[in-house]
């Protein structure tokens, strides 16, 4: 898991962000870290018993703080299925929203999530340090959880 997210943010976020000294090692062990800790809350995509995306919440929130696919897998709809998949557990669960964010930068995550009906609800700096300020696009999507009786 912690390759594929090192693979996703490599291509698609890094290009984003001012080169620094060190910062790919830095990122790779913060989402080795982050895959080692979150693994329990995740659901996984996997194409003939290979690990192709993953994604997690946080618990006690209705939150996804992690969508990662395949570089070479994205665009075929894997991060779309993980997605609706872990909006469907939430909802069994009784969450009637789910926010996530993204870098702003990055406007295809933008646009991905904006179709899959996440409306933008805030644009805030998601900055690591003091001298690189990264603005994040804060999104949610309102769900409609099951309250009726089960049969």
């Amino acid at each position: 898991m912690a390759d594929i997210a090192f693979s996703a943010w490599d291509t698609g976020i890094r290009p984003l962000l001012d080169a620094r000294p060190g910062l790919r090692e830095i990122e790779r062990a913060r989402l080795s870290q982050a895959a080692g800790m979150n693994w329990p809350n995740a659901i996984v995509a996997t194409i003939n018993g290979i690990v192709v995306g993953w994604c997690c919440r946080a618990l006690r929130r209705n939150y996804i703080p992690y969508l990662f696919v395949m570089p070479d897998m994205q665009g075929n709809g894997i991060g779309a299925r993980l997605l609706n998949r872990m909006e469907t557990v939430m909802e069994l669960q009784g969450a009637s929203k789910v926010q996530l964010e993204t870098p702003a930068d990055n406007v295809r995550a933008v646009r991905f999530y904006e179709r899959q009906g996440y409306q933008i609800l805030a644009l805030r700096s998601a900055g690591r340090g003091a001298h690189e300020a990264l603005m994040s696009v804060h999104l949610e999507k309102m769900l409609h959880p099951y309250s009726g009786d089960v049969e």
